[in-house]
């Protein structure tokens, strides 16, 4: 059998049926105060149903200035606890592992949609964000364990911390970002901090068989591919951790630092050192072919995002036959609702380059 339809055991907690993951997928499907909606609901289940292993929400913000897109998910009051059981019932009940991915846009939340000005690790004269004082930081801190909580209080398998992409933990890890002078600023270590102890806030005040992740990425957004290494090394062998969720952009292509040029962002990563926590990778797989060519490699599972919003039922399909052809880009409006997605998530693919016929 393929090793991407084997379980996968993590050290808590319930096993993934299989080594397909959806990836957190920003959707614009939720109200504006954060409540699950109907369709998120609907375009999540409609994945568990269709074979994915784990199933994980979109980012879910956990304060109120933290949003970064119109209709996010959130989990920043105890409001929102009775839409994410209901979610996260409803996605265990498919046989897929719930989780809910917690995030903090920082510099990225529009101006004009959290009301003020955004918050960062120091002031950013692009974005007009502040930078949040020593109390403020250790408040975001505290922020996104309650959030935890909250998912913890709802069902939801576990969590994943989204340290990527430019938000705000990575404006934490970038040298660009964050020129504090406090605890929070300076060496890597300091950078680090306020992850450090999340992790350690979420696994004190959760159950005990609570699952917990990171997503980082490697390049843009000011960090450093070294630092970036030596950070996924960190949480590789954190035992406080579950897994890592490497969100690679391409997981075959050569990182741009030419110090490590003639390897892939995708073996760096896996010829890592780690211990218990497990490793998977997001980043342009789209095809089975790719998908067995990316799982061959030291990783424990793959995410799935283009292509799961594509095909809800991906993994089902790769039961039935490994070599299935996915649908070809563009698509349209009428093949997407079809998949589980809302006029506000079709309308948000429509801003990709190539994805929705006009």
């Amino acid at each position: 059998m393929t090793k991407l339809l084997t379980p996968l055991e993590f050290q808590r907690g319930r096993p993934m049926k299989n080594r397909f993951m959806l990836a957190p997928l920003t959707n614009w499907q939720s109200h504006e105060d954060g409540i699950l909606s109907d369709e998120e609901f609907h375009w999540l289940t409609k994945r568990a149903q269709g074979g994915f292993g784990l199933t994980m929400t979109c980012a879910a913000h956990v304060q109120e200035i933290g949003k970064g897109f119109p209709g996010q998910l959130g989990a920043f009051g105890d409001q929102h606890i009775e839409g994410l059981s209901r979610l996260a019932e409803a996605i265990k009940s498919e046989g897929s592992l719930a989780n809910a991915q917690l995030h903090h846009a920082g510099m990225r939340s529009p101006e004009e949609m959290i009301g003020q000005a955004p918050v960062s690790a120091s002031d950013d004269e692009e974005t007009g964000a502040r930078a949040l004082s020593t109390g403020e930081v250790r408040q975001l801190r505290d922020d996104f364990i309650a959030a935890a909580v909250r998912c913890d209080q709802a069902g939801f398998d576990g969590v994943e911390l989204h340290g990527a992409h430019g938000y705000v933990l990575c404006q934490f890890f970038s040298e660009e970002t964050n020129r504090r002078e406090d605890e929070y600023g300076g060496s890597l270590q300091n950078r680090y901090r306020i992850l450090e102890e999340i992790i350690d806030g979420v696994r004190h005040n959760c159950r005990q068989d609570f699952q917990l992740g990171v997503r980082l990425s490697p390049e843009r957004f000011g960090i450093d591919t070294q630092e970036a290494l030596e950070m996924a090394t960190l949480c590789l062998n954190d035992d406080r951790l579950d897994f890592l969720d490497m969100s690679l952009w391409d997981v075959f292509k050569e990182p741009v630092d030419e110090t490590f040029t003639g390897r892939s962002l995708l073996e760096l990563f896996a010829g890592l050192e780690r211990g218990r926590v497990k490793l998977g990778v997001a980043g342009k797989i789209g095809t089975p072919q790719l998908a067995e060519q990316a799982i061959n490699y030291d990783i424990d599972w793959i995410m799935l995002g283009r292509a799961a919003i594509l095909q809800h039922d991906f993994p089902n399909r790769y039961v039935a036959d490994a070599a299935f052809i996915p649908v070809s880009l563009p698509v349209t409006r009428r093949y997407l609702a079809d998949e589980g997605l809302s006029v506000k998530f079709i309308d948000y693919m429509a801003t990709w380059p190539g994805f929705v016929e006009d």
